[in-house]
C-alpha cells in the first residue's frame, strides 16, 4: 500500500516508541521479513576503562527517530537521489539478551540474533555495546561465503590474549582475522598511542591487514583509500565511534584525538558500497552518558541511516 502524509499519521520524531528510525518491531526472530534487521547488543563487559556502551543501542535508537523520514524516504539534493523509501524494508529485532558477567552466553545470544537476520535474508545491522560484540557478529557468518572486513576505528583491536581474556574489546579484529571466512582486513583511522603493542601490528600485517591512520587516509583521499580493498569482494563494515574526533563524538569510552570528521567517513563509506556488496554492519562504543549534548548518538544514527541509504541505492542501481 502506498502511504502519504495526507493519509497517514504525522508521527513526529518525539512521539511513539523508540525503535530504530521508528521502524516496525519484530519480537519473533523466526518471522523476520525485511531487507534490514537492526539488533541491539548492549554488552560492555569487554571494556578496559570507561563502561557505558551498554546504553549505546538505546541512545542510538532514540537519536534515530530524528531520521524517521516517514513514507517518502529522504531526498539528497547533492546526489539527486531519494534514500530509504518504502521499497527498503527495515525492522528492529530489539536487543540480544545480555547475561551480566557472562561474556560467553551474552556473545552467544548476539550471534543467535545475527544468524536469525541472515537466515531471513536480511542485512544484519548491530548496534553495540563495546567492540567485543563484533566477535559473535563475525562468528555468525560461519558457513557463509568469504568476505573482507572494513574496520573504521581509532584502535587496532588486534590483541591476541591478556591474562586469559580473548573476547574483550581489544580482541575483535584478531579473532576476525583467524576466521577462514574472513579473507582480509582494511583497518582505517588507527592512530596515536594504541592498546595494541608493536607485535600486534606485525601480526595484523602478517595475517592480511592493511592499516591506515587518519592522516594517511587523508593523504590518499577517500577514493584511493577505498580502492585498497580488494576488488569485487563482499565487505563487512565495523565502525567504532571513536574513529571520529572527540570534538564531534565525545560519548565513548576510549576517545582519541585526531580522529575523522563526518564527511570523511561518509564519503569513504559511499565509495565502498558503490564498489562492494555489504554483508553486515556493526556500529559500536557509543556511550551516551559521556555526551550530555547527545551529539554522539545523533552522529551514529545519521551515519547508519546514510550508510543504509547508500547500500540499497547502489543495489537498485545495479539492477536497473
Amino acid at each position: 500500500m502506498t502511504h502519504s502524509y495526507a493519509t497517514g499519521r504525522l508521527n513526529l520524531p518525539f512521539t511513539g516508541i523508540c525503535t530504530f528510525a521508528k521502524k516496525p518491531m519484530v519480537d519473533d526472530w523466526a518471522e523476520i521479513d525485511a531487507d534490514v534487521a537492526i539488533l541491539g547488543a548492549p554488552f560492555d563487559a569487554g571494556t578496559q576503562w570507561r563502561a557505558g556502551a551498554r546504553f549505546g543501542p538505546r541512545g542510538v535508537r532514540d537519536a534515530s527517530t530524528l531520521f524517521s523520514f516517514g513514507h517518502a524516504g529522504a531526498y539528497d539534493h547533492e546526489d539527486d537521489a531519494t534514500y530509504l523509501g518504502e521499497d527498503v524494508r527495515i525492522v528492529d529485532m530489539g536487543d540480544a539478551d545480555i547475561v551480566h558477567t557472562d561474556t560467553i552466553k551474552s556473545h552467544a545470544n548476539i550471534r543467535a540474533g545475527v544468524e536469525a537476520a541472515l537466515s531471513a535474508g536480511a542485512l544484519p545491522v548491530v548496534i553495540g555495546g563495546d567492540h567485543s560484540v563484533n566477535i559473535p557478529c563475525i562468528e555468525a557468518f560461519e558457513g557463509h561465503d568469504t568476505f573482507h572486513v572494513l574496520q573504521i576505528d581509532a584502535h587496532l583491536d588486534f590483541v591476541d590474549e591478556r591474562h586469559g581474556v580473548t573476547r574483550g574489546h581489544g580482541n575483535p579484529m584478531r579473532r576476525a582475522a583467524e576466521k577462514s571466512w574472513v579473507s582480509g582486513l582494511t583497518q582505517v583511522g588507527i592512530r596515536n598511542v594504541s592498546s595494541t603493542a608493536k607485535e600486534g601490528y606485525d601480526d595484523a600485517r602478517a595475517m592480511g591487514s592493511d592499516i591506515l591512520s587518519v592522516r594517511q587516509t587523508r593523504a590518499l583521499g577517500t577514493q584511493k583509500a577505498a580502492q585498497r580493498i580488494p576488488k569485487g569482494v563482499p565487505v563487512y563494515i565495523t565502525i567504532d565511534i571513536d574513529a571520529f574526533c572527540p570534538s564531534i563524538a565525545p560519548g565513548t569510552g576510549t576517545p582519541s584525538h585526531g580522529g575523522f570528521l563526518y564527511y570523511e567517513v561518509l564519503e569513504l563509506l559511499q565509495t565502498v558500497v558503490q564498489q562492494h556488496d555489504v554483508v553486515g554492519i556493526d556500529l559500536v562504543e557509543v556511550a551516551p552518558d559521556y555526551d550530555p549534548t547527545g551529539s554522539t548518538s545523533i552522529l551514529a544514527a545519521q551515519l547508519l541511516m546514510n550508510l543504509l541509504g547508500f547500500i540499497f541505492h547502489a543495489r537498485k542501481s545495479e539492477k536497473s
